[in-house]
């Protein structure tokens, strides 16, 4: 990645922020808090709300500094970023998740590398707050189950493929002409469905010779993990759709580049974290045979909900939803 130059000026950022429920309501203001006081701060802050009049209502007189407005696309969180990047005004959208707390130096870290034309896109770092106790059994390497930075994950400025949505940015004009976030992948309510950062990453990198995602170590958000996401009921089921969202981008935009990271992954990331697990439990440590045995798990149950997802027929919603105004 060339150095910054000096003489160029920082572009403006918008930071988005999509909502549906009140049951998040106490971290969601200090999410916005800390959105807001960000330095530089930000442009604007705006609250996308998912179909759900009486928590706009609420966020607008909580937050009169804050532009909220009703997600004009598909119900679920593809249709609710593509309204905030469609009202966004600044050159850079920052997105960050309802339950996620920016740390100071957030906005900067995300938004640093568009110094370099190249950059399209960058993702930050997401730490796990638990509410409750970590499970023992859980793998660093599976914390992307809770929507965190996991192990394997690049660990310094380098080009990565595609961010973690509880802490990403993109250039606004790109991420319209690109048609924005597919309509068929994306949270929808409490169905763990996701892939769909991976998938416009992806198109906006091959829409411009040359472009490129990056990895921004110093944007770091706190990402509120409740109980419900650390049972292994949710582990399992979020595997699976792992599995089956994961079948959409490969479908959408071929298998190369859809499961790219994930050979890497495979290859290396998980038998070095069995191995560790092993190595842990042969040291007295009962929770490494939980969370080798987890790791299989994972690999099984994501690994099924791919070859179900292959082998299912393409989705209605499976092309990009263009941003509604």
């Amino acid at each position: 990645m060339p150095p910054a130059r000096a003489d160029r000026p920082g572009p403006t950022t918008s930071v988005v922020v999509c909502a549906y429920t009140e049951r998040r309501w106490d971290v969601l203001c200090v999410s916005l808090r800390s959105a807001l006081s960000q330095e530089p701060p930000p442009l604007e802050a705006i609250v996308v709300v998912d179909h759900n009049e009486a928590l706009a209502e609420r966020v607008r007189a909580a937050f009169p500094q804050v532009a909220v407005v009703a997600n004009a696309g598909t119900r679920g969180l593809s249709g609710a970023r593509n309204t905030g990047l469609a009202h966004a005004r600044g050159d850079v959208v920052a997105f960050l998740d309802d339950d996620a707390v920016a740390r100071p130096g957030w906005l900067a870290g995300l938004t640093a590398a568009y110094a370099d034309p190249r950059v399209v896109g960058t993702g930050g770092v997401v730490l796990p707050r638990w509410v409750d106790r970590r499970p023992r059994w859980l793998p660093d390497e599976f914390l992307w189950v809770v929507g965190c930075t996991y192990r394997g994950v690049a660990e310094r400025a380098v080009e990565i493929r595609n961010p973690i949505g509880a802490s990403m940015s993109l250039r606004r004009d790109a991420g319209l002409r690109a048609g924005g976030f597919s309509a068929g992948l994306g949270r929808v309510g409490r169905t763990p469905l996701g892939c769909e950062e991976t998938e416009l990453s992806i198109r906006l990198c091959r829409r411009t010779p040359g472009a490129v995602v990056v990895q921004a170590p110093t944007a770091v958000v706190d990402h509120e993990v409740v109980p419900e996401r650390a049972r292994w009921s949710y582990y399992l089921a979020r595997c699976w759709s792992e599995g089956l969202s994961k079948a959409v981008v490969a479908r959408l935009v071929g298998a190369g580049d859809g499961l790219s990271a994930e050979r890497r992954y495979v290859t290396r990331t998980l038998p070095s974290g069995f191995a560790r697990a092993l190595a842990e439990a042969a040291r007295g440590d009962a929770g490494g045979l939980l969370r080798a045995g987890a790791l299989l798990a994972g690999v099984g149950v994501t690994a099924a909900g791919y070859l179900r997802g292959r082998l299912a027929a393409p989705p209605d919603g499976g092309r990009p939803q263009p941003p509604g105004p």
